[in-house]
């Protein structure tokens, strides 16, 4: 972000109020992020946050569900809210004149809501077949099992979406409660990108964010990555799998090394794994390396989705990849991969949704906006040691594999760490 469009304010009670200006627009994006998310949840709850960004909607002191919905939608306006597990955002977009009515439903839904019993049976409903459909699409669901096995018996390692269980037997009180904990000033940012004013945002976030609750959340216990093994049996025409490692957070030094390497590995047609697996040897309709990074850690991974006779070929291929990336590594497909992740980055420049978040998750990340000319010379400074290294440090991890489908071929997570070792 160039320096000159964007300005902060930390308000005397600890809410940040952020912008960044576009002139050559005449839209706004504008929402809350709160920096708490599923980790902060404790067992008996797990999927508060979640069912909490449902019910902001459902009805305040002064607006019912329907209003929220027809006085954003008769300005043309967009919301909508996602959680994460460090994270749960409430956003908007508008055309700028709308700024006043998309700041105030904000600033009511998140001060206001009402949780009324009957909404929130109905919601709890919604919710439930939430949690079904994605048990029952396996290239969804995997990834949780991914997560539960790579943090085991700890709040990273819990679904954002709760489990069937914890769902129905939350209650209002739990919702009441949590928010209340939760959602103190200085855990929100208040961010907007597009055709705003910095100084009209911070006046009418004075006046209409005084009702936030003062609690603090409970201190949250830390990633710890253990790894291990997930698989189970499904009557599937696909086996659909994710191999990781213990990878990085977003402060550590090699975050970017981290980004470049996950480009080059997997991350796109020209990629390693893509070439190798996918053209070359026709193994698998998907497969692609991510990288998810928290505040205190992360994971390196890779998804493929595979047939059954295929599968016991296209692990180790995945894990004789990571194997020969340290001697194998040539100065064009890094260069390749720094292109990518610099082109993602300018693009997403063009988006006003795109700028305001990544302002907010900066400045809860790191504690302030971080240039763009600083983010390119980050991942510039890449070189083939830093990534060489980097990749004799995942594999170096215990692994993680999480399976579903017609899995009896798979090797299991034990044999993966022994072709590394070897």
């Amino acid at each position: 972000m160039s320096e000159d469009s964007v300005r902060v304010t930390k308000l005397d009670n600890g809410f940040t109020i952020a912008s960044d200006a576009m002139t050559s627009v005449e839209t706004v994006s504008i929402g809350v992020w709160s920096a708490v998310g599923t980790r902060h949840e404790s067992p008996e709850i797990n999927g508060v946050s979640h069912m909490l960004e449902h019910m902001a909607f459902k009805g305040t002191e002064r607006r019912s569900a329907k209003d929220i919905a027809v006085e954003m939608e008769s300005v043309g306006a967009s919301i909508n809210a996602y959680t994460t597990r460090e994270r749960t955002a409430y956003y908007a977009k508008l055309l700028s004149d709308d700024l006043p009515l998309g700041l105030d439903i904000l600033a009511d839904i998140l001060q206001h809501s009402v949780f009324d019993p009957g909404e929130l049976e109905r919601e709890r409903t919604v919710i439930l077949q939430e949690i079904g459909q994605a048990e029952d699409t396996p290239d969804d669901i995997v990834f949780d099992h991914f997560q539960a096995a790579a943090y085991p018996d700890q709040p990273m390692g819990r679904p954002v979406l709760g489990t069937e269980e914890t769902v129905k037997r939350l209650k209002r009180g739990d919702l009441q409660g949590y928010l209340r904990g939760s959602y103190g000033p200085e855990r929100l940012v208040l961010a907007a990108a597009g055709r705003v004013d910095h100084d009209f945002l911070v006046e009418r976030a004075k006046a209409l964010f005084t009702d936030l609750p003062q609690g603090r959340p409970a201190a949250t216990a830390p990633a710890r990555y253990a790894g291990g093994d997930h698989r189970a049996e499904r009557d599937l025409e696909q086996v659909h799998l994710v191999l990781g490692f213990e990878g990085v957070g977003y402060l550590h030094d090699d975050y970017y090394v981290q980004s470049v390497l996950s480009t080059l590995y997997g991350g796109g047609m020209s990629s390693r794994l893509f070439q190798e697996v996918r053209e070359n040897r026709g193994l698998v309709y998907s497969i692609y390396s991510f990288a998810s990074s928290y505040d205190d850690g992360g994971l390196f991974a890779v998804y493929a989705g595979t047939g059954e006779g295929e599968a016991g070929e296209v692990l180790p291929l995945i894990v004789e990849e990571l194997r020969r990336l340290p001697e194998g590594l040539t100065e064009e497909e890094i260069r390749r991969a720094k292109a990518q992740i610099r082109a993602d980055l300018l693009m997403a420049r063009e988006s006003t949704s795109a700028r305001a978040e990544h302002l907010a998750q900066q400045l809860q990340a790191y504690g302030r906006p971080l240039p763009t000319a600083e983010l390119l010379q980050r991942i510039e400074a890449v070189d083939r040691a830093a990534l060489a290294r980097f990749a004799r440090q995942l594999a170096a991890s215990p692994p993680t594999l999480a399976a579903l489908g017609p899995v009896g071929k798979l090797p299991s997570a034990k044999r993966v760490a022994e072709a590394f070792a070897a």
